[in-house]
């Protein structure tokens, strides 16, 4: 399967539906407790992109892109506008938004991460398909320069810097990013009488592991 860097049109996914999923495998005890594990490091997002068409200019928006990617076989971008930015919703993207490492004076490949956190517990989300031009990055608080001092790899979300960040210096990074997922159908059916009478199809996306 190839993945095509391209993202689903902006328009159609903003009044789609979907987020994260999680696979809980729960085990019932004879004494009534239970055992509960997973067998996910990461969760995985699923959306419905029929739900943001709203008019018959749309839904040949929507086939165009769904034909260019076969259906199912490869995977585009797509913009979760409940969850872009490395930093709060409201808030412009910033250099210091995530901590994505801490420097050891050897290692110059940083991966994006945005971290999750709730009470004293956190999850730490790989980020591979940052948005090109959206990355700030700082070294122990010091803002770097794109294409001078550090690059992107927009394809797999790793930051290179040219030198090697000193021992015990905090890499920190701000960014927009995309969700890298697929169709998960097919087929996709649309009666024009059902639409305009504000029956939407169903068109399921599914992220895809990179």
């Amino acid at each position: 399967m190839a993945f095509h860097e391209i993202r689903f049109p902006a328009n159609l996914s903003f009044g789609s539906v979907g987020g994260p999923e999680r696979r809980t495998e729960i085990v019932t005890l004879q004494n009534g407790h239970e055992e509960r594990n997973t067998p996910w490091a990461h969760s995985r997002r699923r959306y419905d992109a029929g739900l943001g068409l709203r008019s018959l200019d749309d839904v040949e928006t929507l086939i165009a892109f769904f034909e260019a990617r076969s259906g199912q076989l490869h995977g585009f971008r797509w913009r979760d506008w409940a969850d872009y930015r490395s930093g709060p919703a409201t808030r412009a993207v910033s250099f210091d938004d995530q901590v994505i490492g801490v420097g050891d004076g050897l290692a110059a490949v940083f991966q994006l991460v945005k971290t999750y956190r709730s009470g004293a517990e956190s999850y730490a989300r790989p980020v591979r398909k940052p948005v090109a031009g959206s990355v700030l990055v700082a070294v122990a608080g010091d803002p770097k320069v794109e294409g001078l001092e550090f690059t992107v790899d927009p394809a797999m979300g790793e930051i290179r810097f040219a030198t090697a960040p000193p021992l015990g210096a905090r890499i920190t990074a701000g960014f927009e990013f995309d969700v890298p997922v697929r169709f998960d159908t097919d087929r996709i059916q649309v009666s024009v009488a059902s639409f305009q009478a504000g029956d939407v199809p169903s068109v399921p996306v599914v992220e895809v592991r990179q």
